[in-house]
C-alpha cells in the first residue's frame, strides 16, 4: 500500500511552508501529497491549485492531488484550465479528486445552493469531463497542450451508493478516514471491488500528538488488508515525525 500525506495547515507566517513540507515529504519517502479543501471554517487554507503548483515545482517524484475539490462551487471551465496548467507543471503527476462536499458554509460564501449540490455536481462534472477530453468549451478551443489533453485522471470522493458509481465512472475512489470507521471503509470496499473499481484511496487519517505509533501501524495494516491501494495521513500539531510514519509501512 502506498502512503500519502495531506499538506498540513499553515499559520501563514512562513511563505515557504508549503514548499518545505513538499520537499520533506518527498525526501522521507511518501508516495503522494494532497490538498484538503475548506473555507469559512475559522482558518485559512491555500487554494488547492495554488498549493499543488508549489508542490509540483519543488518535487520530482511524488504524485499530487486534491482530496477533494468541491466541484459544485466552481465553474467547470476554470477548473479545467487550472487542472491543465498544474498537470503541465507537474509533468503528469496530478490526480483530480472531486466531490460534492458536505459543509454548507463553503457554499454560502460562494453564493451557491447547498441543497442542490448533488444535481449541480452532476451537471458541472459532465461539463468538466467534456472540456478535459476535448480541450474545448462548445465551439471554442482552449488549445490545451497535447501533453495534458485527456491526461487528468478523475477520482470520486464519495460514500454510500455512489461508491459503485466511483467504480464504473472514475479512475478511482477516495474514502474518508476521518468521517468513517475502518470497518465501514472495509465494508464499502467490498462493493467497490465487486463493481469493478480499480484504485482505492483512504484519506484524512488524522495523526496527532496523542497518536500511538503501534495503533497507527495496525490501522494502516487494516486498510491494506481491506484492499486499499493508498492511505493518506493528515499530520496534526504534535504528530510524530514524517519519517516515523513512513517506517510503519
Amino acid at each position: 500500500m502506498r502512503l500519502g500525506a495531506l499538506l498540513a495547515f499553515s499559520d501563514g507566517q512562513n511563505p515557504n511552508d508549503i514548499a518545505d513540507q513538499a520537499r520533506q515529504y518527498e525526501a522521507e519517502g511518501f508516495d503522494s501529497i494532497w490538498t484538503a479543501h475548506a473555507m469559512g471554517r475559522g482558518f485559512m487554507l491555500t487554494d488547492p491549485f495554488v498549493a499543488l503548483a508549489v508542490v509540483a515545482a519543488v518535487t520530482e517524484r511524488v504524485e499530487i492531488g486534491t482530496a477533494i475539490l468541491q466541484m459544485p462551487i466552481y465553474n467547470p471551465t476554470d477548473v479545467a484550465l487550472k487542472a491543465f496548467s498544474v498537470q503541465q507543471v507537474a509533468g503528469g503527476r496530478l490526480r483530480l479528486g472531486v466531490g460534492a462536499g458536505s459543509t454548507e458554509v463553503d457554499y454560502r460564501i460562494h453564493q451557491e445552493d447547498f441543497e442542490a449540490r448533488f444535481l449541480s455536481f452532476d451537471a458541472k462534472l459532465n461539463r468538466l469531463r467534456t472540456i478535459l477530453k476535448t480541450g474545448a468549451v462548445d465551439d471554442v478551443a482552449l488549445s490545451a497542450w497535447p501533453s495534458v489533453r485527456e491526461g487528468v485522471p478523475l477520482f470520486f470522493g464519495t460514500w454510500g451508493r455512489n461508491v459503485v458509481r466511483a467504480a464504473s465512472e472514475f479512475d478511482g475512489w477516495i474514502a474518508s478516514g476521518m468521517h468513517r470507521t475502518p470497518e465501514q471503509c472495509a465494508q464499502a470496499m467490498v462493493g467497490y471491488r465487486e463493481a469493478g473499481g480499480s484504485r482505492a484511496i483512504v484519506s484524512t487519517i488524522r495523526v496527532g500528538g496523542e497518536t500511538d505509533l503501534g495503533e497507527l501501524k495496525s490501522l494502516l495494516q487494516g486498510y491494506r488488508d481491506a484492499g486499499f491501494d493508498d492511505a493518506v495521513v493528515m499530520l496534526m500539531p504534535g504528530a510524530p515525525e514524517p519519517s516515523e510514519i513512513v517506517r510503519l509501512m
